[in-house]
């Protein structure tokens, strides 16, 4: 006896659903059922993956989907009034392809045109698209069984004549179930008698929503997690017992001992059903101007005529073979149209203006690429090879991915939208997952836990990029939480629950980059949906965008043509950077003439300066730049490769810098491997290597080496072999030694599973190199747009105000009268914030203030502002907001200004409606020349500390000063050590770190009911928090004010829950004022000799010192122009360290050679 599960539920019945596929498919196979029906709620999301997986293991897979059926007009939201509900469901199975695409239709017509709380279809679409289909009545939720419990048995009986006539003899099933629910015995029942009257097949299903019995309880909560209720709500969805699972053939069978028909029907329906998709790829026709006679004489003439642009006229030897080379690859294949829509659309986006990327992965190794202006990185120069992008021997569709500047990315998706048709363009789907950490505090939640409770446990679960484990994982190994479950066994349960749920696709969302093209419209192809519209790519008809059911790994195994359009931020400020060198100096960037090779950018980023550099921001890239002494573009390109896990866990960084430092001698592996390994110190770095060393060594094609090169990447044992094997016997053959050849074989092995694409690897130097260079010289405009880009990112802005400082720039506040909706460049030394960065203040707004100087002239008072502004856009809310930060300073005193505002506008409004009218003044003058600008109240101004404190408020930043600034020496001492930048690598350390708290929440403790308190505090770098628990807090509240200048002790958490953003737990608190008279901090005078300030300026300084005494000891440190410098202590004199003193003596002795150093001991 066997059977098929002809109505199966997987986790794409999102929060429904508890079957992973692969494990469903797998228990279908331990089962011995010949074929699994895939029936998801309203969609076909997981149709291909059942393919692949069914076809993978030798059962039958058949597509199908619970749909939603409305029982009026789909379009309608209102339900006709003699419906028993809003909706029904059925079955629908494809049985064959003409099913299947009608199937694809259907289901994209209910998300498309009938979606109103579930993707309907209706009567209508169901007679339009029913032929190829298998349709069985379904579950309690199907017409048949909500007429029959209402007792209408007759509409039932028309229900299931009208069905039958439509799906056609054989094709029409009911479906009978047991699940021990509350009246579905009723609905068998006359389900059986419909069948006997009408003569129609009967089905047993199960409706399978989770893969075992045990499953239930897990299944149980994943509905709570889905509808957002406590599993103790008794109000809440939940399934009838415990048999909503995948039974087995003789369990089915058992259920229903006297109908043997219901399931050898099963195999019947399966018989019937016989999918088989065909390998093929969907690229729509480019469109070509008719001087063309195909697409492949288009391309190869745009190539053609390209590559002389690039290389010059006529084509080097070395050019003309690899052009011709490629091009014959890319023609044979049939993807030059490929190249044509790629081509076109880059091409639309430069003419629009939009910033592209030089280039982005294997597409680099393109001459063709290269010469249509699809990358900008030339492949011979950088020794790029075509077969790592597209290999004859295995041919797969090519993969272009493309950097477009994130502000307009939606202008190119429009672009491709009216270009092919709006129908024919879709973005694609992607699903979020119940990833380890979430789904415990999704558990929980339903569980009955607080969220305090919750987030322990997951923050309990180590989760970084570089390790993270599985619920299962951590429950056994984090101890911590081992010792959590012991004293209390509910966190047993909670974990337990999670570890079932874990990965399942919780929601769907739109891919960030993700777009297919299709050669009609895309529902013929695969299944639709929408998703509400974000920026500039909405669908033009209904605001939604289109995007396809089927995620990127289907839509590439259904042949279809799909695209990465990224949005890169560095793009935008690169261009915005440009724009304004152009608008300031004149001068036109032309990166091409450029090049690579500008010294003082590389002394730059050897220096470590890489705040904002593209790449190499983090303080690996920088300690490795800085380690190496980078001095070349290579350099660049190798940091992108080596600053990777493999590479730095191998030790093959550490060996590339100390072989460019010549600590070490650089060595080859076999000296035919010279060439091949000399830009990197003979040390195997790139892809590209291993499949060179291959050609060199063995006699390898490219093509054949490309297949070894994914070999080893792929870390599959029997496959790595058999191609290592086939390098050495080829190595031997051309005279290799064999024990080299198996030497280098290894080194392969080794090395090329960690190696990095160069391709991709240069592409994104390039970005780096344009970065660094637009830093160095032109600092004012790239930082600028830096700062731009990032202005929603408190952390980073404050960062790199900080860097835009120490470069000798000022960032000055938001000003009605210079700033435009970004940060503007005012001089060499100065930017301004973006009024753009006011909070409440609209783009709109914004525009109205520029027209209005631009037409008139600066801005001459609060009441000349307001007369010449759109009030309508400019409210009292604008302009309150405007004032507070700062952005008006120049027209009154801001608490004149705020307190002044109300009877400024009433008479600015009379003004501009006076205007309007052009009505007379009694005087017979015109209103507006007439009309007096009110007096501001002389009130006194807000202090300091209230300034930047609105400032904070409005704008997310301390923008006029900063409340650190009148300790800034004493705040760089104690920086250099702990910032808020550095926390994370100083865990368990004790720290202490000058800053201001600007957040204080007060919490109370479940334990004890004492009172502690969560701080958010900042310094020059950023924001962290401290945890300041009960004595800690009680002892120190009274000092922890808002904006207040304070030194924090204590000790960063060193918990593994805090391993991506650890906590301060603070021990002590003293204000900065109080540490210059601590003794703890010395004044150090640094000096290259004794006699490099002459007598006149000691002299000076001593009397600086003994006019301003204090406990701060006086050092001299002597350079003497040896490696040890001399390091002397004033016996006689102690100084106030105080920031005016420190002034003092700078204005004397020079700027840089006084500074404040910490005394030990």
């Amino acid at each position: 006896m066997t059977f098929v599960h002809l109505h199966t539920h997987s986790e794409y019945s999102l929060l429904d659903g508890a079957n992973k596929l692969d494990a469903l498919i797998e228990r279908t196979a331990e089962l011995g059922m010949p074929a699994v029906a895939l029936t998801d709620h309203g969609n076909l999301h997981g149709a291909r993956w059942l393919y692949e997986g069914c076809k993978n293991l030798g059962i039958k897979p058949i597509i199908g989907c619970e749909a939603y059926i409305a029982f009026g007009d789909r379009r309608l939201k209102e339900r006709p009034p003699d419906a028993p509900s809003d909706y029904a469901h059925l079955v629908l199975l494809a049985r064959d392809m003409e099913g299947y695409h009608n199937l694809v239709k259907l289901v994209s017509i209910g998300h498309v045109e009938g979606f109103y709380r579930r993707p309907r279809m209706d009567h209508q679409v169901l007679e339009e698209h029913a032929k190829g289909l298998i349709a069985t009545s379904a579950c309690m939720s199907g017409e048949l069984a909500q007429y029959l419990l209402l007792d209408q048995y007759d509409k039932a009986k028309n229900a299931a004549e009208w069905h039958a006539r439509l799906f056609g003899d054989g094709h029409y099933y009911l479906e009978i179930q047991d699940h021990g629910i509350p009246g579905q015995e009723k609905v068998r029942d006359g389900v059986l008698l419909l069948a006997d009257e009408l003569g129609l097949p009967v089905v047993a299903t199960n409706d399978a929503h989770y893969l075992t019995r045990e499953a239930a309880d897990a299944h149980d909560i994943l509905l709570c997690i889905g509808t957002g209720k406590d599993r103790d709500d008794p109000k809440r969805l939940r399934f009838t017992g415990q048999e909503s699972y995948f039974k087995s053939p003789e369990e089915m069978a058992a259920m229903f001992p006297d109908r043997p028909d219901a399931i050898e029907n099963t195999l019947a329906v399966a018989e019937l059903c016989n999918i088989e998709f065909e390998e093929k790829t969907y690229l729509p026709a480019f469109p070509r101007p008719k001087e063309y006679a195909s697409e492949d004489d288009q391309l190869l003439k745009l190539a053609e005529a390209g590559a002389k642009e690039r290389y010059g006229d006529p084509l080097s030897e070395e050019v003309r073979q690899r052009l011709d080379y490629e091009l014959e690859v890319i023609t044979s294949c049939g993807y030059s149209g490929y190249f044509l829509i790629v081509w076109d659309f880059i091409r639309a986006a430069r003419e629009a203006g939009i910033p592209v990327g030089p280039g982005r992965g294997s597409a680099a190794g393109s001459l063709v690429a290269y010469a249509l202006r699809i990358t900008d990185i030339d492949p011979l120069r950088f020794g790029l090879l075509f077969e790592r992008f597209l290999n004859p021997e295995r041919i797969s569709m090519p993969d272009i991915d493309v950097d477009f500047c994130y502000e307009r990315r939606g202008e190119v998706i429009d672009y491709v939208r009216s270009k092919y048709g709006a129908d024919s363009v879709g973005q694609i789907v992607t699903f979020g997952t119940m990833q380890a950490r979430a789904v415990v505090r999704d558990v929980g939640r339903t569980l009955g836990f607080t969220p305090a409770e919750t987030d322990r446990v997951a923050k309990l679960i180590p989760s970084s990029p570089g390790y993270s484990m599985g619920v299962k994982e951590a429950a056994s190994k984090v101890e911590e939480l081992k010792e959590l479950c012991e004293e209390e066994p509910r966190y047993t349960e909670l974990l337990d629950y999670a570890a079932m749920l874990e990965g399942l696709s919780r929601h769907t969302s739109v891919h960030a980059a993700g777009v297919v093209i299709a050669p009609g419209p895309l529902a013929d192809y695969v299944p639709v949906m929408t998703a509400p519209a974000r920026g500039a790519a909405a669908d033009s008809q209904n605001g939604d965008l289109v995007i396809t059911q089927y995620d990127m790994v289907s839509l590439e195994k259904a042949g279809m043509l799909k695209f990465d359009f990224l949005g890169l931020r560095t793009l935008t400020v690169i261009s915005d950077a440009e724009a304004a060198v152009k608008e300031r100096h004149g001068v036109e960037i032309d990166w091409d003439e450029l090049g690579f090779d500008d010294p003082e950018v590389y002394e730059m980023l050897a220096s470590g300066a890489t705040a904002g550099v593209f790449q190499f921001e983090s303080s690996l890239a920088t300690d490795k730049l800085r380690a190496m002494r980078c001095d070349r573009f290579e350099d660049l390109i190798a940091v992108n490769a080596l600053i990777r896990p493999g590479p730095l866990d191998s030790g093959m960084t550490d060996v590339y810098i100390r072989r460019k430092r010549g600590t070490e001698s650089v060595s080859y592996p076999h000296d035919s491997l010279t060439e091949v390994l000399d830009q990197t110190y003979g040390v195997i770095t790139y892809q590209e290597q291993v499949m060179r060393a291959a050609a060199v060594m063995a006699g390898f094609s490219l093509a054949e080496a490309d297949v070894l090169r994914k070999a080893v990447g792929k870390k599959d044992p029997a496959l790595i072999r058999q191609e290592l094997d086939r390098f050495i016997e080829r190595s031997i053959a051309k005279g290799i030694r064999r024990r080299e050849a198996e030497h280098v074989a290894s080194l392969l092995e080794t090395f090329g599973r960690y190696g990095f694409p160069k391709a991709h690897s240069t592409a994104y130097a390039v970005i780096s190199y344009r970065t660094a260079w637009l830093k160095r010289h032109y600092p004012a405009e790239f930082m600028a747009a830096l700062l731009s880009s990032e202005i929603g990112n408190t952390d980073r802005v404050v960062g790199y105000i900080n860097e835009t400082r120490s470069l000798g720039i000022e960032v000055l506040p938001p000003h009605a009268g210079e700033s435009g909706y970004k940060f503007t460049v005012v001089s060499d030394k100065s930017i301004r914030f973006g009024l753009g960065a006011i909070r409440g203040v609209g783009r709109g707004a914004i525009d109205s203030i520029i027209d209005a100087r631009q037409k008139d002239g600066p801005f001459e008072s609060l009441f000349d502002f307001c007369s010449r502004v759109d009030l309508r856009l400019n409210n009292k809310r604008v302009i309150e907001a405007l004032i507070g930060a700062g952005a008006l300073d120049g027209l009154g005193e801001r608490a004149s200004m705020s307190e002044g505002l109300e009877v400024t506008l009433r008479e600015a409004q009379l003004q501009q409606r006076e205007r309007e009218t052009g009505q007379q003044n009694l005087f017979g003058g015109e209103g507006p020349e007439g009309r007096a600008a009110p007096a501001l109240p002389r009130i006194p101004e807000w202090s300091e500390a209230e300034k930047l404190a609105r400032e904070k408020e409005l704008v997310g930043f301390f923008v006029s000063g900063h409340p650190l600034d009148a300790h800034r020496d004493l705040v760089q001492l104690y920086s250099e050590r702990a910032n808020t930048s550095n926390l994370a690598e100083l865990r368990d350390a004790r720290v202490e770190i000058a800053c201001v708290v600007t957040e204080i929440s007060r919490r109370i403790s479940r334990k004890d009911g004492s009172e502690w308190a969560r701080l958010v505090f900042e310094d020059y770098h950023g924001t962290a928090v401290a945890l300041a628990f009960r004595d800690v807090w009680t002892k120190n509240r009274d000092i922890l004010e808002h904006g207040k200048p304070i030194l924090l002790k204590g000790s960063v958490s060193g918990r593994e829950r805090d391993d991506g953003d650890p906590p301060l737990f603070l021990n002590e608190v003293v204000p900065l004022d109080s540490v210059y008279q601590s003794g703890r901090v010395a004044v150090c005078l640094e000096v290259k000799d004794a006699g490099e300030l002459g007598d006149e300026r000691l002299k000076q300084a001593i009397s600086i010192a003994r006019a301003h005494p204090g406990p701060a000891a006086i050092q001299v440190i002597l350079q003497n122009g040896g490696d040890e410098p001399s390091r002397l202590r004033s016996k006689a004199l102690s100084v106030a360290p105080q920031p005016d003193v420190l002034a003092e003596l700078r204005t004397v002795l020079g700027e840089t050679r006084v500074r404040l150093v910490e005394v030990r001991g």
